[in-house]
Order: structure tokens, then C-alpha cells, then sequence
């Protein structure tokens, strides 16, 4: 089974930008579809960021509220896949989570279609 283990979150000013890494372990899939799903307090889970696996790099899809500020990027020969986040606000303080698809090379929306999920990393976001 592949472990996925996220890290670079914590505590960023708004405007600020972090990282985040995801790293794979165990049977990893090379040829798979990443993404990155955040849970705020009190809220549903919900869709960042992914990104499909082709052979020149993967083609990537964001959520409108995202989109323009965060960019999803994998790095196959680490089994790492990353979140830069960029002009972060408030509204995006939340517990990120890694996932990935044993099943499926094109990314998607849907946490339905992800088999291997991440303990999640927090990213605070100060005004």
C-alpha cells in the first residue's frame, strides 16, 4: 500500500506563500493522478488542486478559489508531488491533505476517486 506524508505547512501571513510536499512511500504508482484536498473548521471537505500523469509533466486542474494563486507540480523520480500556495488569504487556513489514485492518470475533482490519503498538514494563515 503507498503511504503518503505531507509537510511544509504552518503559520504564513496573508499575502504570504508556503510549500507543501507530499511524499510517497511503499508501492508507488508512478503513472497515477495526485491532488490536494483542505478541510477548514467546521467545513466539508473540499477540492484544491490536481494534477494527471502524462509524459511531460501532467496536465493540472485547480478550484476556482485557487486558481491563479496556488500551482500543483509532481516530481516523479521523488514520488513527490507539490502545492505552491502564493497570495495566500484567510480563507484558505485549513488542514491539507494529500491524495492519490492507484487507478486513474488524469486528475479529478471527486475524493471518491482517490484510494491513498495523507494525515494532513496545517496551514494557518494570520491577517
Amino acid at each position: 500500500q503507498v503511504q503518503l506524508v505531507e509537510s511544509g505547512g504552518g503559520l504564513v501571513q496573508a499575502g504570504g506563500s508556503l510549500r507543501l510536499s507530499c511524499a510517497a512511500s511503499g508501492r508507488t504508482f508512478k503513472r497515477n493522478a495526485m491532488g490536494w484536498f483542505r478541510q477548514a473548521p467546521g467545513k466539508e471537505r473540499e477540492f484544491v488542486a490536481a494534477i494527471s500523469w502524462s509524459w511531460n509533466g501532467g496536465s493540472t486542474l485547480y478550484a476556482d478559489s485557487v486558481k491563479g494563486r496556488f500551482t500543483i507540480s509532481r516530481d516523479d523520480a521523488k514520488n513527490t508531488v507539490y502545492l505552491q500556495m502564493n497570495s495566500l488569504k484567510a480563507e484558505d487556513m485549513a488542514v491539507y491533505y494529500c491524495a492519490a489514485s492507484s487507478s486513474m492518470s488524469g486528475g479529478s475533482r471527486s475524493g471518491d476517486e482517490y484510494d491513498y490519503w495523507g494525515q494532513g498538514t496545517q496551514v494557518t494563515v494570520s491577517s
